[in-house]
């Protein structure tokens, strides 16, 4: 009888280690960060934020320059008006600063809003393609190996190929 009980018990740690071992989860990683610049919509993408940049960069170095240059001819013509036109030029002038300000900010929100709009699709078709790999490959959890994500060592099978291959280039 002690002997069954023996067995027994063997038996149970038998299939309950067989369990766990079957029950481990499968851990794959990509690095994201990688395959979203390696994509073709990515540059795109970029070359179209570049070109919004370089058309705000240009309107803003000219409303400076027609700012520098009113600060010039009011410079010279300083000791010729009175107290209260070289004021009022004063204010005329910090205004124009303070327009340039708002310009330069309001174009930074524009072109943060601008990536975001274009990047989200491309993030979007990225996750929908990582998820579908893994899915087919059986795969429970994608880590991104990202730089500076946390993962210190990916011994798990890599996605990039099979990711860029699902994405089709």
């Amino acid at each position: 009888m002690k002997h069954l009980k023996t067995l027994v018990l063997a038996t149970a740690l038998l299939i309950g280690s067989t369990s766990i071992m079957n029950a481990q989860s499968k851990v794959a990683h990509i690095n994201t960060q990688e395959l979203v610049a390696s994509m073709p919509e990515t540059k795109t993408a970029q070359a179209e934020i570049e070109k919004l940049g370089k058309t705000y960069e240009v309107e803003i170095q000219s409303m400076a320059t027609e700012y520098q240059n009113k600060i010039k001819q009011y410079e010279a013509e300083a000791p010729n008006k009175t107290d209260e036109e070289n004021a009022k030029r004063g204010q005329e002038v910090q205004a124009m600063q303070q327009s340039i300000g708002q310009y330069r900010s309001q174009a930074q929100q524009n072109m943060q809003k601008k990536e975001a709009e274009l990047l989200q699709p491309i993030y979007k078709k990225v996750n929908d393609a990582i998820q579908a790999v893994a899915k087919a490959q059986g795969f429970n959890y994608v880590l991104d190996s990202m730089a500076g994500q946390g993962v210190l060592y990916a011994d798990g099978k890599d996605l990039l190929a099979d990711v860029k291959k699902e994405l089709g280039f």
